[in-house]
């Protein structure tokens, strides 16, 4: 009988889970809400519970299981299974989630963070297609990644490798939550997207609705922000252009150092698709070293909200 793999994406919002095959097919898929009450102390519980409830539900023993991978935000001590730091889930002290998981299903765990579980899940499964070097971005409400080169994960020595969020490009602009100015995060997040949007269009005297609605006061976001740029609104085109000129810098550089097969960009804003990639590609193709622009090729995630799942059971096969 072939064994399986569990998959868990942990969230702010929502826990993911997926049972997937061996060769990383999902079979079954459910989620529920994360619970950050309490300083998260009911996410642990509730992802044992979850997991135990639906090996009853579908008849399956622990017996039938590689393991179980997770991904999950903040600092991770893979070898120890522990997570520090992860403040969108109201985790202030270490957790001790690996021995916790074992004990309350009996199936071996492993663990990892978040972005680079995205990041495997793709490069398996997804736009990366089980390449030896690829790079994965995420734009979301931040900007997460996750390095393969030599179909390794790179961790780097305190975890932070893949921090593409932090590469600056502008020394003088935006000041970052993470204390430097000028983070890519700032500017092709979802949140930098809308931050460079309102500064833009406090300057800007033309014709233009992103103009009417931030002066209106309504909610930007970068979904509004792409969607009038493909209806030509003069200032969200600029605003794109803006975001584009500074994620294809970053991404340039990033080829220029690691050269994968492949740049894989993921994550909310990777929504507006070839609208998007387009524009970067042109910018990329400026930054990006000769030899490297003609062998690295950019490409949109295919996974989409699967991503983490796929990844997370990914670290399972460890096991095997």
């Amino acid at each position: 009988m072939e064994r399986k793999l569990i998959g868990v994406d942990l969230g702010g919002t929502t826990i993911k889970f997926a049972i997937l095959t061996e060769n990383g097919d999902v079979q079954q898929k459910w989620s529920v809400e994360t619970n950050v009450l309490d300083e998260g102390s009911h996410i642990v519980p509730d992802i044992i519970d979850s997991i135990n409830h639906h090996l009853d539900l579908y008849k399956m023993t622990k017996d039938q299981f590689i393991g179980i991978g997770m991904g999950t935000p903040g600092t991770v001590n893979r070898e120890n299974g522990t997570v520090i730091g992860a403040f969108n889930l109201n985790w202030k002290e270490t957790q001790y989630v690996k021995d916790a998981i074992e004990d309350g299903t009996g199936i071996k765990f492993a663990i990892d963070n978040d972005a680079n579980v995205a990041g495997l899940g793709e490069r398996w499964k997804g736009a990366g297609e089980n390449g030896e070097d690829v790079s994965f971005v995420t734009l979301g409400t931040g900007i997460g990644g996750g390095l393969i080169a030599g179909g390794q994960l790179l961790h780097g020595l305190a975890g932070a490798a893949g921090e593409i969020g932090h590469v600056t490009v502008d020394p003088e602009g935006y000041l970052c939550t993470c204390g430097k100015r000028g983070c890519l995060e700032q500017y092709a997040s979802a949140t930098g997207v809308v931050h460079v949007a309102r500064d833009m269009a406090e300057e800007f005297s033309g014709d233009s609705e992103l103009k009417r609605e931030t002066d209106d006061g309504q909610d930007i976001t970068s979904k509004l922000v792409f969607d009038l740029a493909k209806k030509g609104d003069v200032l969200a085109l600029r605003v794109v252009d803006r975001v584009c000129s500074l994620l294809g810098l970053a991404l340039g550089n990033l080829a220029n150092t690691l050269n994968p097969e492949s740049i894989v960009i993921g994550g909310g804003v990777s929504a507006a698709g070839d609208f998007l990639l387009e524009r970067v590609r042109n910018y990329y193709e400026q930054y990006a070293f000769s030899t490297v622009r003609s062998s690295t090729q950019l490409k949109l995630a295919r996974l989409g909200n699967d991503a983490g799942v796929i990844g997370a059971a990914s670290l399972a096969r460890v096991f095997v």
